[in-house]
């Protein structure tokens, strides 16, 4: 008996290469894609079976199920079943139970808790996670998002910090400036391991704390060296401190201009007033909470990856040190960060 002929044409065939290439879909996905991408190379029945080792008849199957209905020939067929047991007016209560708030004191849902909400309907945590999962509801994940109104100022103050990034002004200072608080002395209880081939590093999670540090620190764009030192309070005078000493370090002749967020040591009025005071210094504010785009935290983000996360620290003394120490170091090799972006629309992926 000839094997049915398959036939694809471009698009049918990108899709089946992109499901025979993915490590995320369904092994069966995968494996339906291989056969037919065999049978449209001409392979026989008996051959695919063996490259791929399974039967024959399975192949015959997805074979002849692709020829006669396309790509939705590849879909599991629906299977009988027992009829359901709750109807449409039960699924609907329970999607509304999982997306309203639950009655206090929690503060998520669980298929457990909302099958006993609906305890009258005789429904099981079972059943309700199956209608659930056909819904695509999960009542047990919360995501963080902002719900506050947009800043009306983004559009301005983001085009103002990238034209001050792409085009710094001549013979001026440009910093970025910002503290990073909290920052905790731990020490591991026992001994970590160390990676070995097929095998990352091992850590202890039990750890001691030493307490914490926190830091300001100044970023000039044009070199990328950076400036850092310990405060122990993050709070107006301690920034105007900070602002004086940085006042006093940079040639006199220099105009200073300066990326900050909207944090509250940054815009209380004794800051303000310093600022005011100091007219070569110009502030380019950052949107409200679009601090992502003060270069500092790039360099807070390096801190953390390569000193804080996975340090142990005896004390807090131990913990500066080794900060400064990393900054000492970065500041011998520092080149400024290149600010990719130039406007045009990013492409669709």
């Amino acid at each position: 008996m000839a094997a049915v002929a398959v036939v694809l044409d471009e698009q049918a065939r990108r899709q089946l290469q992109r499901t025979a290439r993915s490590v995320r879909a369904e092994v069966r996905a995968v494996l339906r894609a291989r056969i037919v991408l065999a049978a449209a190379d001409g392979l026989p029945n008996t051959r695919i079976a063996m490259q791929l080792q399974v039967g024959v008849d399975t192949v015959r199957k997805w074979r002849g199920r692709f020829a006669a209905a396309g790509l939705a020939g590849l879909a599991d067929a629906k299977r009988a079943g027992r009829p359901r047991r709750h109807g449409a007016g039960v699924r609907v209560q329970v999607v509304a139970a999982a997306t309203s708030v639950p009655p206090g004191p929690e503060s998520t849902w669980s298929h457990r808790r909302i099958a006993e909400h609906l305890a009258d309907t005789g429904i099981s945590p079972s059943q309700v996670g199956r209608i659930l999962a056909d819904c695509d509801v999960r009542p047990y994940r919360v995501r963080g998002w902002l719900t506050r109104k947009d800043d009306p100022l983004f559009w301005t103050r983001a085009a103002d910090i990238c034209s001050l990034y792409l085009h710094p002004p001549a013979d001026a200072v440009v910093l970025s400036v910002d503290e990073k608080t909290a920052i905790a002395a731990r020490a591991r209880k026992h001994p970590g391991r160390a990676a070995t081939p097929g095998r990352p590093a091992r850590q202890e999670f039990e750890y001691v704390r030493h307490g914490t540090v926190s830091i300001v620190a100044a970023l000039d764009i044009q070199t990328g060296q950076v400036l850092t030192e310990p405060i122990q309070r993050n709070d107006s005078a301690t920034f105007q401190r900070f602002l004086t000493t940085l006042d006093a370090a940079i040639d006199p002749t220099k105009q200073i201009h300066v990326v900050l967020d909207n944090g509250s040591s940054h815009v209380a009025k004794a800051t303000r007033a310093w600022l005011a005071a100091h007219p070569r210094w110009h502030v380019h504010w950052t949107p409200v909470h679009a601090s992502w785009l003060n270069q500092i935290e790039l360099y807070f983000s390096a801190l953390t990856r390569r000193v804080v996360r996975h340090g142990d620290f005896t004390s807090r003394d131990d913990l500066i040190n080794k900060i400064e120490t990393y900054v000492i170091a970065k500041n011998t090799t520092a080149k400024p960060y290149r600010w990719t972006y130039d406007g045009t629309p990013l492409k669709a992926a």
